[in-house]
């Protein structure tokens, strides 16, 4: 595996990226995350990591934008698991979600028969990924039990 490309951020809070050796903007990030490129921002003084900080200024230009992808709703729940005992396993489950959901974005993008069985033969894995997911979930959160238990 390659090693992640370096941004350093230096005080004057630009950003520079050490393999093409220019200064770059919050806009050139945004296009490394769209074409997967694998980075870390890096403080110059502290050697913080600032990744994730970054990403969240990328996402909240966005936000701000014409068309926000979080609702004022969505966005109070997801704060609400801030320091609650299950924080940890939300973030692996949304973790999970979205890489499901972006493999099967993949897959169907390369169908290109019949559409209609495409979608459905999505639909049926959907389900049961969902399903084996929610049981997951419950399961680690000390819920329930998997459904052979519940048959018992």
């Amino acid at each position: 595996m390659t090693q992640p490309r370096i941004i350093k951020k230096y005080p004057n809070r630009r950003l520079y990226d050490t393999e093409l050796s220019r200064y770059i903007t919050l806009s050139d990030i945004r296009d490394l995350v769209m074409k997967g490129i694998d980075f870390t921002v890096v403080d110059t003084n502290s050697k913080e990591d600032l990744t994730r900080s970054i990403l969240l200024q990328i996402m909240l230009e966005e936000e701000s934008g014409g068309h926000p992808l979080f609702s004022a709703n969505m966005l109070s729940q997801v704060i609400r698991f801030y320091g609650g005992t299950i924080q940890g396993l939300f973030a692996r489950y949304l973790e999970e979600s979205l890489t499901m959901f972006t493999q099967q974005q993949d897959a169907f993008r390369n169908t290109s028969n019949d559409p209609l069985k495409a979608m459905t033969d999505l639909a049926q894995r959907n389900m049961r990924m969902w399903g084996d997911m929610q049981q997951s979930f419950l399961k680690a959160a000390g819920l329930g039990g998997t459904q052979d238990n519940n048959k018992k």
